[in-house]
């Protein structure tokens, strides 16, 4: 674990100008030569409570809070389901969108395996007439993006299909 100040050492490379520390405040870095700064970075450990989180994710499972799932679930900030009755995404139908309704998130992320794939918008038209977004991504970048939307505490679903 590192300290609650850490000093690291950053280099710029002269062959990439595009780096450059001029908008940091001067007080977060020292400059020691043309090319090398000193920053002072103050890191905290985020403590997000109860929040459902992925931490894990292959092609055959994903891990939220640390907890493995082998099968279609669907993870809320509060909770994670595995009442979903979808098995795979060539065997989704209406009813199984029309199951994030009484939900009312903000938008839903669609993990779809390994590769992207997208549904007929027939299938999800019930949640684009009630405003709820849906997105359809491989399940790592869905994964991903559940983290930084619900670290936001925005109201978001995961929906991991295998």
């Amino acid at each position: 674990m590192l300290p609650a100040h850490s000093k690291f050492v950053i280099h710029n490379d002269a062959a990439n100008p595009a780096f450059r520390l001029t908008r940091a405040p001067a007080n977060l870095y020292t400059r020691r030569n043309l090319y090398t700064y000193e920053v002072i970075v103050k890191l905290h450990l985020a403590n997000l409570g109860e929040t459902k989180l992925f931490t894990d994710y292959s092609d055959t499972h994903v891990s939220v809070n640390r907890e493995r799932f082998e099968t279609c679930i669907v993870v809320m900030g509060e909770e994670v389901r595995t009442d979903w009755n979808a098995s795979n995404f060539d065997a989704l139908t209406e009813a199984h969108f029309e199951y994030f309704l009484a939900l009312k998130p903000e938008v839903i992320l669609m993990g779809t395996g390994i590769a992207q794939r997208f549904a007929h918008p027939r299938l999800y038209r019930a949640l684009t007439n009630a405003g709820i977004g849906v997105e359809f991504m491989d399940t790592p970048a869905a994964c991903r993006t559940y983290n930084i939307l619900a670290e936001e505490g925005r109201k978001v679903i995961a929906a991991i299909l295998f």
